[in-house]
């Protein structure tokens, strides 16, 4: 009995699982994920602003897999002659996986810069734990400065520093933005005016990737509502009551909240195998050249555009990691059976961006949308994603019931005993070298 072992558990792993499931039935399929859920990662600003619960945002790979046995940890090194996964399974202690075929999908982590403070003092958006920890710290800043009589509090309290102009800040920024007018309208002493936001970008433009006209209508949407957009400009330090800015500037703020970018799963540049800006470099086939029996795909893998052609890669989109799993489970498959292989090729669907409420800007097939024809394709484009008929009827139950306000964010009370900042949840310096894999594996 062949196994195969998967590294990570989001859409582009489990879907690698669940193909598998049919293609090679007699395999043994170990899924090796520190959840027991797929992630759909687009929804978390939603998330965050109480406009879905987190369970609507998730997968339970439970239900969704049959005959795959999940193990439940992170794949923390891998000694690739030997063919062994060192795992550290979330008791913390360690064990060793002997694989036949190993699946590397392990995804992206924050990107944090070397900022002064920034780990210390800035909060994430990139698991379900921190969209649920920020959408409790947010609140709770409001009701602090609802409490106080001390004007320069107040002011530092209601004022919100969101960085990274791209996707996800902009979602971020714009949804939250919606909740904090909401529940100051809610609050005796608080006026909606009260509250600020402020998105800082260090390119000239939001979301470069959608093109100019769509980002500015998205930066006069945002304007709109009262957020300050400040292009061309980067964060210097943070501090637990400040931000200060590259042009000089200091707000006076207790919430610094990062999505300026995600970096490759450090596990990639552990392996000993060549890598293109921390993503593991693979074939069309999403083979590991010199070694056939591992593949590697999504935000972690290095993976040839041959629809665009010449050098480049498939950017670490959720689009093109859901599906490359089908292409990557075939080619497992077809590797184990002695049959050839086949290359991976997708067009862009193009990318969506919802702003809230009636708001969002998309670009199906290089077509710019804004306004409602936008929203409608951004949140059809997210039922078609999330592939689960129990996600999607949570989803839209949710959206139907947020649009007729007959829901409301509240704060859940997760930080009574935690911070819920960057330091407290991006650990990624305990990756194993490639001599410590080795070791870890002789050990075993």
């Amino acid at each position: 009995m062949a196994r195969i072992v998967i590294v990570g558990g989001g859409f582009a792993g489990a879907g690698v699982a669940r193909r598998l499931e049919r293609l090679v039935p007699d395999a043994d399929v170990r899924l090796v994920c520190p959840d027991d859920h797929s992630l759909y990662l687009p929804l978390l600003p939603q998330v965050a602003a109480g406009v879905i619960p987190p369970r609507a945002a998730v997968v339970g790979l439970g239900r969704w897999l049959r005959r795959t046995t999940l193990v439940p940890g992170r794949a923390v090194g891998v000694d690739l002659d030997a063919r062994r996964v060192v795992v550290e399974s979330i008791t913390g202690e360690r064990e060793v996986l002997a694989y036949d075929r190993l699946v590397l999908a392990p995804g992206s982590v924050t990107k944090v810069m070397d900022v002064p403070g920034l780990r210390e003092f800035g909060r994430g958006v990139k698991t379900l734990a921190e969209a649920e920890f920020l959408r409790d710290h947010v609140l709770s800043q409001l009701e602090l400065a609802n409490a106080s009589s001390d004007p320069d509090e107040r002011a530092r309290r209601c004022r919100f520093v969101v960085v990274g102009g791209g996707y996800a800040g902009v979602e971020t920024a714009a949804n939250l933005q919606l909740m904090t007018t909401a529940a100051a309208r809610r609050a005796r002493g608080l006026d909606p005016a009260d509250v600020r936001w402020h998105v800082v970008q260090h390119a000239d433009e939001l979301m470069p990737g959608l093109g100019r006209q769509l980002g500015e209508d998205t930066k006069r949407v945002l304007e709109g509502r009262g957020v300050q957009v400040d292009l061309s400009t980067s964060v210097t330090a943070a501090d637990d009551d400040s931000v200060t800015l590259s042009d000089g500037r200091t707000l006076a703020t207790n919430t610094l909240i990062w999505t300026a970018g995600v970096a490759p799963n450090p596990l990639m540049g552990r392996l000993g195998a060549d890598t293109v800006k921390g993503r593991l470099v693979v074939g069309a086939d999403l083979a590991v050249p010199g070694r056939p029996e591992v593949f590697a795909l999504g935000d972690a893998a290095a993976v040839p555009d041959l629809v665009s052609g010449g050098d480049a890669l498939c950017p670490p989109t959720a689009q093109h990691a859901t599906r490359q799993a089908p292409v990557a489970a075939a080619n497992v498959a077809a590797s184990l059976a002695g049959r050839p292989v086949q290359d991976y090729r997708h067009r862009d669907l193009g990318l969506v961006v919802d702003l809230g409420g009636r708001e969002a800007v998309a670009k199906p097939l290089g077509v710019g949308l804004a306004g409602l024809p936008a929203q409608a394709v951004t949140r059809g484009y997210h039922l078609w994603a999330l592939r689960s008929p129990a996600a999607v009827a949570r989803v839209a139950t949710n959206w139907t019931l947020h649009g007729l306000g007959a829901s409301h964010a509240v704060r859940m009370g997760f930080l009574t005993n935690a911070s819920g900042r960057l330091a407290e949840f991006e650990q990624t310096d305990d990756y194993l070298t490639v001599e410590q894999a080795r070791a870890a594996t002789a050990d075993a």
